[in-house]
């Protein structure tokens, strides 16, 4: 039988002895709840139809959220600006941007030994070894196109079609090889290049890297003029594989050009200047995407001019009659595709020179 402070139902909950006791370290405190994230809506907020039982609570955190949104705009323009400084001030940049190798390049004038032919542009390339040549881009012809171990038929294809732009641009093109545009040429280089593409124009040097000349033909307009005649052009063109990241294209070819003096270009005789060009180029998968090159070789045989002629900025060919001032310790033949280059001046070979009959 129960004593008094026994009740039939037991110990009443939370009295000593009650059987709470053991639920006891479980027990939320007043702070606990505050930082709860859901809270029990009231019975009068619970009246409204669908709606739920809890709502979420605001977090309590740190920041609030604007603050929050500060430092996360503030992170993103600092990561922002820490990658353009690294771009722009990377330690490991190589000197030609990208990664591109600087121009090399030599101009040798070849001297005639006798007076420069004269006569009409028709008759001087009939009479020449260009006479059978083909004319302006149609003379750049394109070798069969097979992959390579890192590059496929269709990206050396691409290569040699980039490359033939630029021959077309540099050694064809009237308005810059008449020396008044040079930007389609820009254009084709690579970003690396550029700079000293420009500074080759702007300061034309016979420094090995800073020649006009070693970039593109052109001649001094206040001196000479095209005739209407197109350029003659002969050569080959031929890829191989440098590395796994670049492929490298190799340009051997003759320009033909008529001309005449700037001062009467209508009435004064035409003459011949033959351009021999031997050019290597590297194109990266970059370049092959921006449809450029670089130009990282150029060697350039040039006649007829006088040895001691400045071709850094403009080729100076002699015109009809014009005899060259001095000759050079080697016959040089222009349209001899893969002969080396010799030395700082040539002389020109009698054969590369018009054989007119006589009366003309």
């Amino acid at each position: 039988m129960s004593g008094r402070g026994d009740p039939p139902e037991g110990t009443p909950e939370g009295a000593p002895g009650g059987n709470d006791d053991e639920y006891r370290s479980v027990v939320f405190d007043e702070s606990f709840v505050r930082a709860a994230r859901l809270q029990e809506f009231s019975a009068q907020e619970r009246i409204g139809e669908h709606t739920p039982a809890v709502r979420s609570r605001r977090s309590m955190g740190r920041y609030s959220p604007s603050k929050q949104a500060l430092v996360l705009v503030t992170l993103i323009v600092l990561a922002f600006a820490t990658a353009v400084y690294m771009g722009i001030r990377h330690p490991y940049q190589p000197p030609g941007q990208d990664g591109s190798e600087p121009m090399r390049s030599t101009v040798v004038p070849l001297a005639p030994r006798d007076p420069v032919p004269g006569g009409a542009p028709a008759d001087l390339l009939a009479h020449s070894p260009a006479a059978d040549f083909r004319t302006d881009a149609d003379g750049v012809t394109l070798p069969g196109a097979h992959r390579t171990q890192s590059f496929s038929a269709n990206q050396v294809m691409s290569a040699l079609l980039t490359v033939k732009d630029y021959i077309v641009e540099s050694s064809i093109d009237r308005a810059v090889v008449s020396g008044g545009a040079s930007q389609p040429v820009r254009l084709l280089l690579d970003p690396g290049q550029q700079d000293q593409f420009e500074s080759s124009l702007s300061h034309p040097a016979n420094d090995g890297q800073h020649a006009a000349t070693g970039w593109l033909t052109r001649f001094d307009p206040s001196r000479v003029v095209l005739t209407d005649e197109p350029v003659r052009v002969h050569g080959t063109l031929a890829a191989t594989e440098l590395n796994p990241g670049t492929l490298e294209i190799t340009a051997d070819h003759s320009f033909v050009y008529t001309v005449r003096p700037a001062d009467s270009p209508g009435t004064a005789k035409a003459s011949l200047f033959t351009v021999h060009r031997e050019a290597r180029f590297h194109l990266n998968l970059a370049d092959l995407r921006d449809h450029q090159v670089q130009l990282v070789y150029s060697a350039v045989q040039a006649g007829p001019q006088s040895c001691g002629a400045d071709t850094a900025g403009y080729l100076q060919p002699l015109l009809a009659g014009q005899r060259a001032k001095g000759g050079g310790p080697a016959v040089t033949d222009p349209y001899r595709l893969g002969q080396p280059t010799a030395g700082l001046c040539g002389v020109l070979a009698p054969g590369a020179q018009p054989s007119l009959p006589a009366g003309h």
